[in-house]
């Protein structure tokens, strides 16, 4: 068999791969994206040895450890996934900013964010002090009428 039909094989499942790893935005399909890229590996891998005839076998014996490995990975990147999962109920992967990198444009969001949040706070204080001032008779506690209604009875 000539050597072009695996390469030609492994670099369309490379190229899917990098597709799935690039535009899908599911963290599993981001996984099944590396795992295509990884097995693309192995086929050149395997293919190579067997056009070079080795002796050791050692594309096949290298393939053996690039799968050991992505068993690895693909294990430890699900563990991943479903921790996600059970904090945010979803697993896509623009939606999880905690674990990203910032850089500066990052660092402006973050404080625009915080600044809101701050802002938020202050207006939900504000809220919870209005029943209790004095000037606000329509939400005071009944109460605190009565003292003020009997001494303008009087």
């Amino acid at each position: 068999m000539p050597l072009l039909f695996p390469l030609v094989v492994a670099a369309l499942l490379f190229a899917i791969g990098v597709y799935a790893v690039l535009v899908r935005r599911n963290a599993i399909l981001v996984l099944m994206g590396v795992e295509l890229m990884l097995n693309a590996v192995n086929l050149n891998l395997v293919a190579f040895d067997a056009w070079h005839r080795d002796a050791l076998h050692g594309g096949q014996i290298l393939a053996l450890f690039v799968i050991t490995i992505a068993a690895a990975e693909i294990g430890l990147g699900l563990a991943i996934v479903l921790l996600v999962f059970r904090t945010r109920r979803q697993v896509d992967v623009d939606a999880v900013r905690e674990l990203a990198d910032r850089d500066r444009t990052d660092e402006h969001v973050a404080e625009a964010e915080r600044a809101e949040l701050a802002e938020r706070a202050e207006l939900a204080a504000r809220a919870e002090r209005a029943p209790s001032e004095p000037g606000d008779a329509g939400r005071a506690d009944p109460a605190e009428q009565r003292p003020a209604t009997a001494e303008a009875g009087r």
